[in-house]
């Protein structure tokens, strides 16, 4: 996007010192596969965008919540596109085969949900990949503080390493859970994240090999417009780069017909649009 937005008489234009990589949570198990079809039947349950700040050596993530009501390109039965409709964030994902066009529609309904951000690239993984990500680093630590007693009793209260099938309960279990919400569990989500990151970057300094070999763990179950070469290239840059910070769009839950739906405050959303991905026009 290269146009300039005005906000209270200043100007303000996209940021050029940013790469912007967006990160799919699929709730399928199993090796990626074609479904043959204009549909799939995986969800993107967890939808992030990384964003890498090239001038000051950090990054932030960006968390959009699943539930976020929408508007996203659909294809009719044959795979045309067939215009546009509101649904769930995480719907854009079931439209296409479950490969890079399920992808792709993923991130041109988060592109326009951000007022036309460009997003550089994607990658997304099944849920075999949260097993394989928690073990290759020797373990995630995270702070416990849900009562996981009625799913998983091994997830005790406080601080834990988990093993890979705790992983994959800590960031996957809605149900049974306090609120239940997608809320609670993105926090989670952010948990296991930033825990996840800060060992990768300590694996990556021991290992000249520790990325590319974990870009091969996980080739079979996920889908990138990466080849392996870019990917390990940047992981290696930007396991340098620190964290600064955690965001996620505020808004409302709302119980709709069929599921929960999620808006977003419009104006805080423009906030935090200005604050992440533009700079303000010097005179």
């Amino acid at each position: 996007s290269t146009k300039t937005i005005e906000r209270d008489g200043k100007k303000y234009f996209p940021r050029q010192d940013i790469t912007v990589f967006l990160i799919m949570g699929i709730d399928r198990e199993g090796v990626v596969e074609d479904s043959g079809f204009s549909r799939n039947d995986g969800d993107a349950d967890v939808v992030v965008l990384a964003v890498f700040d090239e001038t000051d050596k950090s990054y932030d993530l960006v968390c959009l919540n699943r539930d976020t009501m929408v508007e996203m390109p659909v294809f009719d039965i044959r795979g045309k596109a067939a215009g546009s409709e509101i649904h769930q964030l995480a719907l854009s994902y079931t439209y296409g085969s479950g490969l890079s066009d399920s992808c792709e529609n993923t991130q041109i309904t988060v592109s326009d949900f951000l007022y036309g951000l460009e997003i550089d690239y994607y990658l997304s993984m099944n849920m075999d990949v949260v097993g394989i990500l928690n073990d290759a680093v020797g373990g995630v630590i995270v702070n416990v503080t849900d009562d996981f007693s009625a799913v998983d009793p091994t997830i005790t209260k406080g601080e834990l390493k988990l093993n890979s099938e705790q992983a994959l309960n800590y960031v996957r279990t809605r149900k049974d859970l306090g609120d239940q919400m997608n809320v609670s569990r993105m926090k989670r989500h952010e948990e296991f994240m930033s825990g996840f990151f800060k060992a990768f970057g300590e694996r990556i300094k021991e290992s000249d090999t520790f990325a590319l070999s974990l870009y091969e763990d996980i080739a079979d179950y996920s889908v990138t417009n990466c080849t392996a070469n870019t990917m390990v290239s940047l992981a290696n840059r930007y396991s340098e780069y620190t964290l600064d910070e955690i965001v996620s769009p505020e808004g409302e839950n709302v119980v709709g017909k069929d599921y929960m739906e999620f808006y977003v405050d419009e104006e805080k959303l423009d906030q935090l649009i200005i604050r992440m991905f533009y700079q303000e026009k010097k005179k």
